[in-house]
Parts: structure tokens; sequence; C-alpha cells
């Protein structure tokens, strides 16, 4: 089976066609185009600018994808397509795309969760991982610990109450003067600096759940920042107590989860699961624990059509392609 995937859920256009042949799911090609550098001037990303540099984009990524594959469109069994979370603007424009696709050339249309399809980036190139598994999303826009046992079957443990840890990574950033997407800026200072010159406090250790907090953590970086006029060196102390504080928290959810629900495979997905102190850490904690840790390659980490793809091979068509909807508020709660 051959599928076209499209991801437009912020400010990436990014398609990719994907084949499945029995467990094995392997790119045939995959293309991106970001409008990250004009984001960049601003400090973050205007939605209505990255929806237009989309409707620019997207059919030319989409031709420069199918040219690459080596393919033509009958070759394609199924289109499938990022439907929400998102911004509603970029949404639109990856959905009614592959709606009008879908219809031209007669292709079935998968909807696919945005955030459902950063964990099937696990399933690309390697070994499917196995059942059941703790997943945790941690990206810009979510921060989420999700029991998954099967296909479609998943139990959602906790999420943030508030930012996530890839927006605390910018936000910090942007306090320290650095610029967006704040989160690889953040490492590299970090690689510099000693994590114990600035100590903070590590959101909801203490908590019985598994919720994730970030907010405090911000308020208490800019805190510092005011109290004292910061120093090269400072900086990078305190971006590196930072990265060590947010990978703490996630690491201690995760093995709560673990232990409470026996778990032997754990996966991570999102942009934040490129973070190599995390990925290190994690890999020693596994491990520990006696599990499985599955992670994406960096490239499949941020948005990507591969990933939308890939989920699609696991997801159900529907019937009629122009009731599909965009959904910016879709979660892994109401999905």
């Amino acid at each position: 089976m051959i599928i076209l995937g499209i991801e437009t859920s912020c400010d990436e256009t990014a398609t990719a066609i994907l084949q499945k042949d029995k467990d094995r799911i392997i790119i045939l090609s995959n293309v991106v185009a970001s409008s990250a550098s004009l984001q960049a001037k601003y400090g973050g990303i205007i939605p209505e600018q990255a929806a237009r540099e989309q409707i620019k984009a997207i059919i030319p990524v989409i031709e420069k994808t199918i040219e690459n594959s080596k393919l033509k469109i009958e070759n394609l069994d199924a289109i499938a397509v990022t439907f929400g979370p998102g911004l509603i603007g970029s949404l639109l424009v990856g959905v009614e795309t592959a709606k009008t696709l879908a219809k031209i050339w007669n292709k079935p249309l998968i909807p696919v969760n945005h955030l459902l399809g950063h964990f099937y980036a696990n399933w690309i190139d390697v070994a499917p991982p196995k059942f059941p598994y703790l997943g945790l999303l941690v990206s810009g826009g979510h921060t989420d610990l999700v029991l998954f046992t099967d296909h479609g079957k998943y139990k959602y443990l906790g999420g943030t109450r508030d930012d996530a840890a890839g927006e605390c990574f910018d936000k910090c950033a942007r306090l320290l003067g650095l610029p967006y997407p704040g989160g690889p800026e953040i490492s590299k200072l970090a690689a510099k600096g000693d994590h114990s010159k600035f100590k903070l406090p590590i959101p909801m250790t203490g908590s019985k759940d598994f919720d994730f907090s970030y907010s405090g953590l911000k308020t208490a970086v800019a805190n510092m920042i005011n109290y004292k006029r910061l120093t090269i060196n400072d900086k990078q102390d305190l971006a590196a107590s930072i990265e060590e504080t947010i990978v703490i928290s996630l690491i201690e959810k995760i093995i709560k989860a673990v232990k409470k629900y026996n778990i032997d495979q754990i996966m991570i997905a999102g942009g934040v699961a490129a973070n190599q102190k995390l990925v290190s850490r994690l890999k020693t904690i596994s491990h520990k624990l006696k599990t499985i840790l599955h992670v994406p390659p960096p490239n499949l980490c941020t948005d990507n059509g591969a990933m939308i793809a890939s989920a699609g091979f696991f997801t159900n068509p529907i019937q009629n392609p122009f009731i599909l909807q965009a959904d910016p508020n879709l979660s892994l709660t109401n999905d």
C-alpha cells in the first residue's frame, strides 16, 4: 500500500509518500517547505503569514514529492491529511487541498490527528513497536502522556495544565535574548553551561497525577533575569538549568507511569524528542527500568508528512472526502 501524507498544521508545508510492505514502512519521498526563517524575524509564528506561505507552497511541494518518489498518481492508494489540531488557516490549506485531490484522483481520504501522527514517526524504517507502550508527546504546543494498547486504542494519562515543554523552551529563550525557535538555541547554550549554578523549581514533582506545568518555571526564569544582570557565563548556566529542569520533570512522570502500569515499551515523539539531553537521559533510565525506548530520528520529530502517511496505514478512511472539516481544537481526549 502507498499513501501520500499531507501536514500543514503550523508553519511547515510537508508532504511525503510512504509504502507499507507487510510490517515494514519505508519513505519513498519526503519534502518539507518551512517558513521558519520568515517567522524567526518576528520571534514566533504569525498564523496568517504562515497560511499565506502554505498556499503558495502546497501544490509545488506535492508535485516535488511525487516527482522524487518516481511514481505516478495512479500508483497512490490513498491520501492522509492532518485535520487538527493546529492553526485554523494552516489546517484549511492542507485539508481542502487533500479533499480536492482525493475527489479528482478518486483516492480514499484518511483524516489523521496530528498528535497521534507524531507517534507514528516511530513506525518508519524500523521494526514496529509492540503494544502496549507508554507514549510521551512533547512539543511546542503539547506535553501529553498516553498509554497505548493498540492502534486507535489508548488511555490519556495526563498533559500540561498551561505551557507545554517546548513552549517553555521558546519563551525562556526569548527571555535570554535568543532567536526563535528557542529550543535548539537553549540546548546550544546549555552545552557550555553548568546546570548546578542556578536552582530552578521542578514543576509538578510532588503531584500524584501525570500532569505537567511549565508556566511557573518560565516565571522563575524571568524573575532570575530581572534580579541579576547576566553575563554570558550566567546565560550558559541558566540555559543548562532550564534544560535540566525540563528533562527531569518529563522523566519523573515517565518513571512513575512505567512502574504503575508495568510497561516495558516507551515511545517519545514531537519536536522536543529531538533534544539530545532528553534522549540520552531516557536511554539511561530505560536501561535501568529494563524497557525498550523508541525515538524517531531528529528529522521526523518535527512536523512532517511522513508521520501523517505512516499513521494513515492504521487509520480508517472516510466515505465522503467533502465531509471532513479542519478542527484546530482537536486533542487526544476528544479524538
